[in-house]
């Protein structure tokens, strides 16, 4: 189905019979939007996935049903692929005014159980980035003051759990659930075989490489089971590639042979800064080019430095773990060497 050159313009974009893609603006310049997946079937409109909680995207989302014919009441059910505020927030906001069912991984329970805005946004990033050996960057992310939108968002349980290998069978349409953690715990993507669709969420994004572990209470090892988790659904036949961010695209095994070729690049280049003398994750952060425009660490902003040394935390426990470095804990540091 031909989609807009700008995949962020507004409306019910027809990407498959019965399927429409929403994209919802987001207050997150980077991300720019998430797309919202409407599902139309016989018992009521289906959402993977909602948006985040605003003004904006509950009218834009209001317009983009109306636009079907539907109104938001209409909505049955959202299923969410994640806990963070972009996907799972605005639904949690619509059960307030409609009483609309609202499921979601059953891995993302203990996130969003331990989730308090009291404590700060990101209270166990803090405790990493101190480990990481990047201690002024864990003060400056400590401090940073809780943004109204942020710390007013509500996040509370949902109405049922989504469970690996369950089916979710709706009204000439079935959607398998697989588990599939590493962006968070809990991750899940939707696949509807008979029609050649994958909901991916965040765990296949187009255009760039999702974020591993942010989360309240991020699992010991993000990095290994993403990369787990793509090659099992890169072992499944091909289908069209539904992200949450970025354009509808024909293959999902094409852009995961590029995102683990990427992570098997990052590997090899972490391994090598290690060999050149960096002993902390911060300092082969520091060493490494970032984004695109291949720009150094100190000239991200604080958000995205966080995000970079905890990226490259991940790949030194899987080079860890593959026996390719060593790793002990000094004053609270983590250090890596190469293994002799």
């Amino acid at each position: 189905m031909e989609q807009p050159t700008d995949w962020t313009e507004p409306g019910a974009h027809l990407v498959a019979p019965g399927v429409h893609r929403v994209p919802l603006a987001l207050p997150i310049p980077s991300l720019h939007a998430v797309n919202v997946y409407v599902i139309e079937d016989s018992d009521g409109i289906v959402v993977v996935d909602s948006g985040w909680a605003m003004p904006d995207t509950r009218t834009s989302l209001e317009d983009a049903l109306r636009a079907l014919g539907h109104g938001l009441d209409d909505v049955a059910q959202f299923l969410v692929t994640h806990a963070h505020w972009d996907h799972y927030s605005q639904a949690l906001a619509l059960r307030e005014s409609f009483g609309t069912r609202v499921r979601i991984g059953r891995g993302e329970q203990p996130s969003i159980e331990a989730f308090d805005t009291g404590a700060g946004l990101h209270p166990r990033q803090v405790e990493l980035l101190r480990r990481c050996g990047a201690g002024a960057l864990a003060d400056e992310i400590a401090g940073a003051p809780v943004d109204s939108s942020e710390r007013d968002v509500l996040y509370t349980r949902p109405d049922g759990w989504l469970d690996d290998g369950e089916r979710i069978d709706l009204p000439g349409r079935g959607l398998d659930v697989f588990a599939t953690p590493g962006h968070t715990r809990g991750h899940i993507v939707l696949r509807d075989a008979d029609a050649g669709l994958l909901f991916a969420g965040d765990h296949i994004l187009p255009h760039i490489t999702p974020s591993i572990g942010l989360e309240t209470e991020p699992e010991p090892k993000p990095l290994r089971s993403y990369l787990e988790s793509l090659r099992l659904v890169r072992g499944m036949p091909d289908t069209l590639l539904l992200p949450a961010h970025g354009p509808v695209k024909p293959s999902v095994h094409t852009r995961i042979d590029e995102l683990l070729e990427h992570h098997a690049e990052r590997l090899d280049e972490a391994a090598a800064r290690v060999r050149a003398g960096a002993t902390t994750a911060f300092e082969v952060a520091a060493a490494m080019p970032w984004t695109r425009r291949k720009r150094a660490l100190g000239d991200l902003d604080a958000f995205s430095r966080m995000l970079a040394v905890l990226e490259i935390d991940a790949h030194l426990d899987v080079l860890a773990d593959r026996g390719v470095l060593d790793s002990h804990d000094e004053a609270g540091v983590r250090r890596y060497a190469v293994k002799n």
